[in-house]
């Protein structure tokens, strides 16, 4: 956290501060001649409302003003703190003096927890031989040897800085040690947050996919069978009543769809939902079959050993395959061959040959992307392009067992034929 956004809250601080220590420091100087009176040793002491004791005055409120301005500038501060009370030993010294480290200790307090010990050093040094020169001097006034002044002197300042120092340094750590709790709650609370925008953004792009193969799996059927229709009506009622029939039944296949993604987005189970597996690659063929297509199905192994996941991410390419081959192969023939298990992995193909009408043109390209991303996750290698005939290929080669994202990279993999 900044400095300056500290400010806010030690402002509030040094003003208290400042009237704290005018008001004590005026009230010990009140009760200062009575205790001069107990202990004669504490004197001399100016007379209350003479010359002397104003000054004392003057000297007690100068140094809680300048204490304001510590936050702000604590080096010059603390040596202004501490270089006013000279005035006051070379003009009037006395035990009045010594009501002068009331200021110094708020002082060197609120510097240090104000700013960081290494910008203070030059500071508290300067205020500490201040201090000690002022003691000097108003020791030496009173009448005392140089020896025992200086003795005097030095212990006063040692304690009248470094004590204010050792409990500045203690709250300044406390303080530092709270900031880096907050900071560090703040950071796990921004890295939650990216992690959820993580998987939010995972989720986002799972359900584009699914709403991507729903609608080109569907409605390429709705709208080929639709433009076979067209040209039936007049021609061939009976088979255009069929296409019309299809096409109820691909737009039944929609709505359920649809019905059943937003099932999952609302967390319920759908116990009537059949399952997207290699099974059910064969009621895609016959699907395709039921809207005009001329789709082969050819099954290489009754059974093959794919986990849950795998199983999906090949419905799921043979579903969009076969919707691009309707959109961008009109006409075409096509081939859905789901290969014999070879060294570990076995390969589901879908090849179309060259289209009786003109290709519309490039789509979206969300499929194959979509493809990809689901080979990825599986661990499968994902081809497609031309074939030697003017054909179009998407061969999907997947590992054999249960593997999610976790299928050995430098396992070898069959090669695809030429």
């Amino acid at each position: 956290m900044s400095t300056a956004a500290q400010q806010p809250r030690r402002a509030p601080l040094r003003v208290p501060a400042a009237v704290g220590c005018a008001v004590l420091a005026t009230a010990l100087l009140l009760a200062l001649p009575s205790a001069v009176g107990g202990d004669p040793d504490l004197g001399p002491v100016p007379r209350t409302g003479g010359a002397g004791w104003w000054a004392v005055v003057a000297v007690l409120v100068a140094q809680a003003v300048t204490v304001v301005w510590v936050s702000r500038s604590p080096v010059v501060a603390l040596l202004g703190v501490t270089a006013l009370p000279l005035l006051l030993a070379w003009a009037a010294p006395g035990g009045a003096y010594s009501l002068t480290a009331v200021a110094e200790l708020a002082a060197v307090f609120l510097a240090v927890v104000a700013r960081p010990l290494r910008r203070l050093w030059g500071a508290l040094a300067g205020a500490g031989l201040l201090l000690a020169t002022g003691q000097f001097v108003n020791e030496v006034g009173r009448g005392a040897g140089a020896g025992p002044a200086a003795a005097g002197a030095v212990a006063q300042a040692a304690v009248v800085v470094g004590l204010p120092l050792l409990v500045g340094l203690v709250v300044a750590a406390r303080r530092d040690a709270e900031r880096a709790r907050r900071n560090e709650v703040l950071a796990l609370r921004r890295e939650q947050d990216a992690v959820l925008a993580a998987a939010m953004s995972r989720q986002r792009t799972a359900l584009s996919r699914e709403l991507h193969d729903i609608a080109a799996h569907h409605l390429s059927g709705i709208a080929v069978m639709a433009a076979a229709m067209d040209r039936q009506i007049e021609s061939d009622p009976a088979t255009a009543r069929r296409s019309a029939r299809g096409i109820r039944e691909h737009s039944r296949a929609v709505l359920d769809d649809l019905r059943r993604l937003v099932g999952l987005l609302r967390e319920e189970t759908d116990a009537d939902r059949p399952p997207a597996t290699l099974d059910a690659v064969a009621a895609l063929v016959r699907a395709r079959r039921a809207s005009g297509a001329e789709v082969d199905l050819v099954v290489a192994a009754p059974e093959v050993d794919l986990g849950p996941l795998a199983q999906l991410v090949a419905h799921r390419m043979v579903q969009e395959s076969l919707a691009n081959a309707a959109v961008h192969a009109p006409g075409a023939r096509c081939v859905v061959e789901i290969g014999a298990p070879r060294d570990g992995w076995v390969a589901v193909v879908v090849r179309n040959g060259v289209p009786a009408g003109p290709d519309p043109g490039p789509g979206g390209g969300f499929g194959l992307v979509g493809m990809a991303e689901r080979a990825q996750l599986v661990g499968a290698d994902l081809t497609h392009g031309p074939t030697a005939d003017g054909g179009w290929e998407v061969r999907l080669t997947l590992p054999l067992g249960e593997t999610v994202g976790t299928v050995d990279a430098t396992a070898p993999r069959p090669e695809a034929p030429a």
